[in-house]
């Protein structure tokens, strides 16, 4: 590991990318795979949000979670977990996912393949030019012969109100990496963070009242998605006000309460409240102007991410927009990575749809499991998507709780199931599951999607019995009549 400024003598490589989370890593290696000398550079930790703020401390914060609510539906079990969840122990556990925000491991791994990592903020100079300000303020200057990749990621949106600075309200990062659980929370935002969170801290002892502008949680998913979970989150104890919208905060006392004012007229006090509401692209002091594009925008790409009117610069995961998930940006990073290699070695791409040049499931195959309690799970199209998108296509529903395997995972499970058919090609455009221990369904739907499978072979993909995956029996019986 190098700071910026030392190790002087390497200056130049082959390719170059801005941002170590685990997008940075796999073009990384992807990059290193193809024998091209790769730097990668680093202003925070080596991991990225997904590692230290995001998706692993909050899913281990959820999985105790979900795991007492799956065991409180189990007979003979049932009994033995109805104490409170053992907060202390929910966060250390908490803490070691997130490597108590050390990144060695990762670094060590970055090396492991190849890549030298420069700690410091890097800004674009000029084309394929990145120059590092290390942390003591000393500057190095990197030049990539065939590429530069921008792998900086997103943050959080916190809105311009009135009293917002002194309220000093959390993002999804204080969230997730909260020390105690606040006596009351107020989260802003029904998406997949405000639900995840409002899951997490109310079983851990905070009393949560969400605040959504619009009609109902989960708005890009099914509407029963956003239902079910609406109605689980209610019996845990949380509050729900739809069509409201938060004017203004005050916090006169650093360590006081905060008052959240709504356009209703309303006041809500709260120990800590929480934004989650949008994400703004990491590109605002990333050097953009030198080479002509506006910073702070997103970045515009092709389905190799080569970013629109350039030969030499890539954007790949949160920054251009296309899905802010981290196994999407991991898989636009494989699809980056391959077609740097082929474009070094003039060789020919293959950028048609589903070609190895091409990160073709962003448009029609993206997976996404929401971590509540029930579980919801999605991939591909959405009914309202399909039909806006001038497809010809059925939606073809089941209630989950009548699987076999359903009654089995839990009494009085509640859930269902959804696939939208494309009834000029029979495949399917989408699928969707809202239920207890869904997640680990989605991919077998993740492949019929994204391989384009027709209804007459899934016929022949028989599910284990009793399973919750006998669901795909039940939507072909369905759907056929």
């Amino acid at each position: 590991m190098t700071d910026a400024g030392k190790n002087s003598e390497r200056s130049a490589y082959d390719v170059v990318v801005i941002g170590a989370g685990p997008v940075g890593e796999n073009v990384a290696d992807r990059a290193r795979a193809a024998g091209l000398s790769t730097a990668v550079v680093e202003s925070e930790l080596v991991g990225g949000e997904c590692s230290y703020w995001a998706c692993m401390p909050s899913k281990a914060l959820l999985r105790p979670v979900v795991a007492r609510a799956d065991a409180r539906r189990v007979p003979g079990l049932s009994a033995a977990v109805q104490g409170p969840l053992d907060v202390e122990a929910v966060l250390a556990h908490r803490d070691e996912e997130a490597s108590h925000w050390k990144d060695d491991g990762q670094v060590a791994w970055l090396e492991s393949v190849g890549a030298d990592v420069h700690r410091g903020t890097g800004r674009l100079t000029g084309p394929r030019t990145v120059t590092v300000t290390a942390p003591d303020g000393t500057e190095h200057r990197l030049t990539a012969r065939h590429a530069v990749a921008v792998c900086t990621g997103s943050r959080a949106v916190v809105p311009s109100l009135p009293g917002v600075e002194e309220a000093r309200p959390w993002t999804s990062r204080e969230a997730t990496s909260a020390k105690e659980a606040p006596g009351r929370l107020v989260i802003v935002g029904g998406g997949v963070v405000g639900v995840e969170m409002a899951t997490v801290w109310q079983a851990l002892g905070s009393e949560v009242t969400l605040l959504i502008r619009g009609g109902g949680l989960l708005p890009k998913m099914e509407p029963f998605a956003g239902e079910l979970v609406a109605d689980a989150l209610t019996e845990a104890g949380a509050r729900i006000r739809t069509g409201v919208s938060v004017t203004a905060l005050r916090r006169p006392a650093p360590d006081g309460p905060v008052t959240v004012e709504l356009d209703d007229g309303d006041r809500i006090e709260a120990d800590e409240i929480l934004f989650a509401t949008g994400r703004a692209p990491r590109t605002d002091d990333l050097g953009l102007e030198t080479i002509g594009l506006e910073p702070g925008s997103w970045l515009t790409v092709d389905d190799s991410c080569r970013v629109e009117g350039t030969d030499w610069l890539y954007a790949v995961g949160d920054v251009n927009h296309r899905a802010l998930l981290t196994h999407q940006g991991k898989y636009q990073a494989r699809i980056a990575g391959a077609a740097i290699a082929a474009r070094t070695g003039k060789t020919p791409l293959e950028t048609a749809p589903w070609g190895a040049h091409a990160a073709t499931a962003d448009h029609g195959a993206v997976p996404q499991v929401v971590f509540t309690d029930p579980e919801a799970a999605s991939v591909g199209l959405t009914l309202a998507e399909a039909e806006r998108a001038g497809h010809r296509v059925r939606a073809v529903d089941h209630d989950l709780a009548a699987v076999a395997g359903s009654g089995l995972y839990a009494d009085g499970y509640r859930g269902r199931a959804r696939m939208i058919v494309d009834l000029d090609r029979e495949i399917l455009l989408g699928v969707t599951f809202v239920g207890p221990g869904i997640g680990e369904l989605l991919h077998s739907a993740t492949i019929a999607v994204a391989g384009e499978v027709p209804i007459a072979r899934l016929w022949h993909a028989v599910p284990a019995y009793p399973t919750i995956s006998e669901v795909w029996l039940r939507l072909l019986e369905t759907y056929r009549g």
